[in-house]
């Protein structure tokens, strides 16, 4: 229910305008234009290109590797900070990034930028973990396949890109959407406001958390007997990471 004041606030500047038919002008505020005195522009502002295969010596064979999937369980303790503290893609997931997916980046993000007032950065490397695969209808056996391409392996919390400048988070955010969703994992677009918002929700819902019965407490307790069916990694990050 509306107050008699906040009626006769409501009501009386359309009568007003009905009874002598002008326009009533009212005192709006509006908030100071952002300051961008510490942002300095590089002198490519665009992504740069990232190499399909990684350079070796010549003298040397293409090393093979295991999967190695430690590479992408766990959260990232490293480079989950924003660097320029504006705009990113951070990895909500662990996954692979291939070459495909380096160039899609590359190219979503540098047609849509304005290069005047934004530039972009990997925070990732090129792709330098090798894959095998043998080819189609071969045997088991035979020792390991050849190397078939190579990937950059992600951990979650992971930075993917940043963009910064002289720019705000809504011309910033729609550039990043269209290449967000096409990662191969689980992936969002976020500010330095929204992580720190992030990360102190986090710290509050631990702080005011008021049942005992966590997974960690139970995993640890073995509530149930949950260790005959729980996995190593289970024990390690407590069902919080796959």
């Amino acid at each position: 229910m509306f107050s008699k004041s906040g009626i006769c606030q409501r009501l009386l500047p359309g009568l007003l305008r009905q009874a002598h038919n002008q326009q009533i002008a009212t005192l709006k505020h509006f908030a100071p234009p952002i300051e961008y005195k510490n942002v300095v522009m590089p002198e490519r502002p665009k992504l740069r290109f990232m190499d399909k295969v990684p350079i070796l010596p010549t003298n040397m064979k293409a090393p093979k590797l295991q999967k190695k999937l430690k590479f992408m369980r766990g959260p990232e303790t490293v480079h989950n900070t924003l660097l320029y503290k504006q705009y990113g893609i951070i990895a909500t997931g662990g996954g692979r990034l291939r070459w495909g997916h380096f160039e899609m980046m590359r190219l979503g993000i540098g047609r849509k930028m304005d290069v005047n007032r934004m530039f972009a950065i990997w925070r990732v490397d090129a792709p330098w973990q090798p894959i095998t695969k043998k080819g189609q209808g071969q045997r088991m056996g035979g020792g390991k396949s050849a190397i078939d391409h190579y990937v950059t392996p992600i951990k979650s919390g992971r930075v993917i890109v940043e963009m910064a400048g002289k720019c705000e988070f809504a011309e910033v955010k729609p550039i990043l959407e269209t290449v967000c969703h096409k990662l191969p994992f689980k992936a969002m677009v976020v500010s330095q406001e929204m992580m720190e918002e992030m990360q102190a929700e986090e710290e509050r819902l631990e702080r005011e958390n008021t049942n005992p019965y966590t997974f960690k407490y139970i995993i640890q307790n073995n509530l149930g007997g949950c260790h005959r069916w729980l996995s190593p990694v289970d024990h390690k990050w407590f069902g919080k990471y796959l």
